[in-house]
């Protein structure tokens, strides 16, 4: 018996773009909503190929107030980074953190996040 795949993949130019906005796009296309056999059960496999992300668009004072937590496991291990400091090291990282937020909370929410790729 042959197994039918339907991986596609979508190329988005984020150039000029709002960083919510386009993330909303990313998560629609990654679960598959934007296809004619959508299940929420289903893993369609689409793969989104990101380019120009160091010219996306952040709106308001959210580059210097936004700030992402993380705890390390430790007493006291809190650890506290504003927007800006992300977006200099990795600015794929900010764009991952938005499309996660965007997706549902279950078991293909991490399989989905790593079909995103970076040119």
């Amino acid at each position: 018996m042959e197994k039918t795949t339907t991986k596609k993949e979508f190329i988005v130019d984020v150039e000029g773009k709002i960083l919510g906005r386009i993330a909303t796009e990313i998560a629609t296309i990654l679960q598959g909503k934007n296809s004619v056999d959508y299940m929420p059960n289903k893993d369609l496999e689409h793969f989104v190929i990101i380019k120009n992300i160091k010219k996306i668009k952040v709106t308001g004072r959210k580059m210097e107030d936004k700030i992402y937590f993380s705890h390390s496991g430790y007493l006291g291990g809190d650890k506290y980074t504003p927007m800006k400091v992300i977006f200099n090291k990795k600015p794929g990282e900010i764009l991952i953190k938005a499309v996660s937020g965007m997706l549902p909370k279950n078991r293909l929410r991490a399989k989905r996040i790593k079909r995103i790729k970076f040119e």
